[in-house]
């Protein structure tokens, strides 16, 4: 079947969706989480964010084509797996997603501190409000997909710059990212929670849903839409990850309130500093965006009468996240706690999702390939295992 929407539209939507979720991955958390364990792990680090990127495809390749061609989002394809479920898997990523947006707020924050010498907390309020704003508009799905487009490049160049002043030791880098010297679950399972953890794996799946795009006919299109997602993501790791070995391969001290400033300050002086400000927050509004809108997507269903008030609920969920941060403080321990425990979700919700792939009635007669399948179980497994050991032995002593 054709479909009569315009191509250009149909080409912003696939575009929103990739850049939603690619700027959902990479957000202020991860920008910390990078730093931190850079520092801690050195070259090594490059093995987990590897690791990251493997998961991110069995996982996001999966959730897309399965949500897709079923033309339902993930809690109503839950909820023919196993009724109940689904909504149980709203509860578990409105939760997730809440905690998450807690850190988004925080980097928020930090990010206009640096770059406007803001307080903290004021800048964390004047992003939430403009973050409002956005879906206070008529139009706010194209709002939302060109803002998320405009602030991802920003983020790309700004990024670009600063690891090319620190001259990192690429060699060293690539070595060490298929031969690590050094292994840490809790890295591991923190940046895997950070980058496709909780909300960020459904983001850009009910994008395209909302925008009318489903259907076995359009799930080419949206697996090409996943691809360039990780594709930007991806770029935006390795690329932070570089900047931040710079400058701790030459062994200077990083500020444990504010690890990533002290990278960029370090690699390009005060001009530095004022990009991590526009970095930062370029990728904590972005991450604040993401996070209500697919937060929401899913809790909207439980409730009939939710189902209409899409704009009123993300306010909402924006503004419980801004007074919880301003209440509790503490930004880059949030920021390093919400990805590990996000990590936990990932193997809950896309069990369901791997159930769902083997029914083709739940499709609409699309087959799902075996092989794909068998991945995303791989790591629905191993996502469970380390989620678990790091919730038992490494969480707890993190946030006293």
């Amino acid at each position: 079947m054709v479909d009569p929407r315009p191509a250009q539209p149909r080409l912003r939507v696939f575009l929103g969706a990739a850049f939603l979720m690619a700027t959902s991955a990479v957000g202020p958390g991860f920008l910390t989480q990078t730093v931190v364990f850079t520092d801690q792990l050195g070259a090594s680090f490059g093995f987990a964010i590897l690791i990251s990127v493997l998961i991110d495809l069995g996982a996001q390749l999966n959730i897309w084509r399965v949500l897709v061609a079923a033309r339902a989002p993930a809690q109503t394809v839950a909820n023919r797996v196993l009724p109940g479920l689904g909504a149980f898997v709203s509860v578990l990523v409105a939760l997730g997603g809440l905690a998450f947006n807690i850190g988004n707020v925080a980097g928020a924050g930090l990010g206009l501190n640096a770059l406007l010498n803001l307080p903290v907390g004021a800048g964390a309020a004047l992003s939430a409000a403009l973050a409002i704003a956005l879906f206070l508009s008529r139009e706010a799905g194209r709002a939302m997909d060109r803002f998320t487009q405009g602030m991802g490049g920003v983020m790309i160049v700004l990024a670009c710059y600063v690891a090319f002043a620190s001259h990192p030791p690429i060699g060293e880098a690539a070595l060490r990212t298929i031969l690590p010297v050094r292994l840490d679950i809790l890295a591991i399972v923190t940046i895997v929670g950070g980058t496709v953890g909780g909300y960020i794996t459904f983001a850009g799946a009910h994008r395209l849903l909302d925008a009318g795009i489903a259907g076995p006919a359009a799930v080419g299109q949206a697996t090409r839409s996943a691809g360039l997602g990780i594709g930007i993501a991806t770029v935006m790791r390795v690329v932070l990850f570089l900047a931040a070995l710079g400058v701790v391969s030459q062994g200077l001290t990083l500020d444990p309130a504010n690890p990533p400033a002290s990278v960029f300050r370090h690699a390009a002086g005060q001009l530095g500093y004022r990009v991590f400000g526009a970095v930062m927050w370029a990728a904590a509004i972005t991450s604040v965006v993401g996070s209500a809108y697919t937060s929401v997507s899913f809790i909207r269903t439980l409730r009939p009468s939710w189902e209409h008030r899409s704009p009123a609920l993300i306010i909402g969920f924006i503004a419980v996240s801004t007074v919880i941060f301003l209440a509790i403080g503490r930004p880059v321990a949030v920021l390093i706690a919400v990805g590990a425990l996000n990590g936990l979700i990932l193997p809950i919700s896309l069990g369901a999702m791997l159930v769902a792939s083997r029914r083709p009635a739940l499709l609409n007669g699309y087959t799902h390939p075996l092989l794909l399948t068998a991945a995303g179980a791989v790591v629905a497994l191993g996502m469970a295992a380390l989620g678990i050991y790091t919730l038992v032995t490494q969480i707890p002593p993190l946030l006293r």
